[in-house]
């Protein structure tokens, strides 16, 4: 589950000494450590030296992900992300101007093939199978030009950890950790990952993500009922659309679609990198002017993202599937950097962070309703207004409904009674020991700082947002509360486990 603020926990008995003989109202301040720069191409830099170990963690960001699709093409941010670890002309590859022929045949074939697919439907036919079966030669045949994984072996080989790339609603992220005497490997690699990209092996890799959209969706119904989730409490904007894709529009995505959507969106003026650990700035700053500069910026294109229309009513689905039992609630709410949204980081930590949360205490401990239960505030996405969300699995014999009869009896105890100074207190302290927890590593301040510049254009929202949070009170939780957490604005899905009795 992605919410908007994820920190890497890392106990140790330095940061609980630091957090709780630091004064009040202290602010963990990144302050001049941080260096910010823009080059001439609009690739936003931002740099921090932290020479605790001889490694450097470095995070490409760009703002585009499965909200920046069209209708009819969902999941092309998802694989292109996949394609983007196929290698460029001089990486993944024997001989490239060779391979360029065969490649060229490929989409030739591979063109007609959907064409022809897309003509006839289900049923197959004898121009299908030909053209099947031409394809399936003309890949065995490219495959002599092809070195797998190359670009994974070449960091792996130069102690690189964390090479990895993942796609959300919002951004996609392209993230390693390596010593730091590997930067302008690094440079290299990526600066000639986005020039010279060739997205070679795209059908076969376009099945790959249908048979992960088999596995992870079609077979896994905590993802079915996530699907049907979002696709109810959003009617219109984009956020309902699964980050893989619907399966009709992944299995007849284009190439022709995807390099488009590639050169649209994969532009430096589109992107954050953040390189944080043991480095000089002047140093590493000229290293990524001299591999990124000559990386043309382009002008960004233009969506009319359908804003999602108010909610009049109660929304309720039953999904019937052969799961346990459990129950998602959402309610709509304004998105990151709106004083609401600082509210909602309160309510919740207050409602489910920990064995002392309210919720825990009442359906787990007490009334012994459920199993687990847990929020996210900023979901599924923190570029447009989002969700604050509540999920809960029933203990047996109990009902989904009394779950949720159970939750909804805490939000008006939220509304009806003031919460007490020193809760509300104890909260802004555990949200300040996580916060500050999260920027101890290297990977994890990268992380935060190329995110919340993607996603608030300022990475100087990681100090702002304590001293926001000190601003809250009683009256505030209360109010907001009231204004969002009530039946009209609410979407609630059940689980209904089709599994029979033994």
């Amino acid at each position: 589950m992605f919410c908007k603020k994820t920190f890497i926990i890392i106990t140790t008995s330095f940061w609980v000494l630091f957090f709780f003989f630091c004064p009040p109202g202290y602010t963990f301040s990144l302050g001049s450590r941080v260096q910010e720069f823009t080059l001439d191409n609009g690739l936003k830099v931002l740099l921090m030296e932290r020479h605790q170990s001889p490694t450097v963690s470095l995070y490409l960001r760009f703002k585009v992900g499965s909200v920046d699709e069209e209708s009819g093409s969902t999941g092309v941010a998802h694989l292109l992300e996949h394609m983007l670890f196929k290698g460029t002309k001089t990486l993944g590859t024997t001989n490239y101007p060779e391979e360029k022929k065969i490649l060229e045949q490929i989409d030739r074939v591979g063109e007609m093939l959907d064409a022809e697919q897309q003509r006839t439907g289900a049923a197959p036919s004898k121009r299908s199978s030909e053209l099947k079966q031409e394809l399936d030669r003309l890949q065995k045949e490219h495959k002599k030009f092809v070195v797998k994984d190359e670009i994974d072996s070449i960091y792996s080989r130069n102690g690189a950890v964390g090479f990895n790339a993942s796609t959300g609603n919002d951004i996609t992220t392209y993230e390693i950790s390596l010593p730091s005497n590997r930067i302008e490997l690094w440079a290299r690699i990526e600066s000639d990952r986005l020039s010279n990209p060739v997205f070679r092996e795209f059908y076969s890799e376009r099945d790959v993500v249908m048979e992960e959209f088999r596995q992870s969706y079609e077979s896994n119904p905590e993802r079915t009922f996530m699907s049907n989730f979002l696709a109810t409490a959003f009617v219109a904007h984009p956020y309902r659309n699964p980050i893989i894709g619907w399966k009709t529009d992944v299995a007849n995505l284009s190439k022709k679609e995807m390099i488009s959507f590639f050169q649209s969106h994969y532009v430096p003026n589109n992107a954050v990198l953040a390189i944080v650990g043991d480095i000089d700035i002047n140093e590493t700053l000229t290293i990524v002017k001299r591999y990124f500069v000559p990386i043309p910026a382009r002008p960004l294109p233009v969506y009319n993202i359908t804003v999602e229309p108010e909610q009049l009513g109660e929304r309720q689905i039953e999904v019937l599937l052969d799961a346990e039992p459990r129950v998602f609630i959402g309610f709509h709410k304004p998105t990151i950097l709106s004083f609401e949204d600082y509210v909602f980081d309160i309510i919740d930590a207050l409602l489910a962070s920990g064995r002392t949360s309210r919720l825990y205490k009442s359906l787990i401990v007490e009334k012994k309703l459920a199993t687990s239960v847990s929020t996210g505030n900023g979901f599924p996405g923190a570029r447009y207004p989002n969700l604050f969300i509540i999920e809960a699995l029933p203990r047996k014999p109990h009902s989904c409904a009394e779950v949720t009869d159970a939750i909804y009896q805490e939000i008006e105890r939220l509304k009806r009674e003031p919460i007490a100074a020193k809760e509300l207190q104890k909260i802004k302290n555990q949200l300040q020991a996580d916060f500050i927890r999260g920027l101890k590593n290297n990977d994890g301040l990268a992380s935060q700082l190329s995110y919340y510049q993607i996603i608030c254009n300022n990475w100087r929202y990681l100090e702002q947002h304590m001293a926001m949070l000190d601003k809250i009170t009683p009256r505030d939780v209360q109010r907001i509360a009231a204004q969002y957490l009530h039946a009209g604005n609410r979407t609630v899905a059940q689980l209904i486990s089709s599994k029979k009795a033994p």
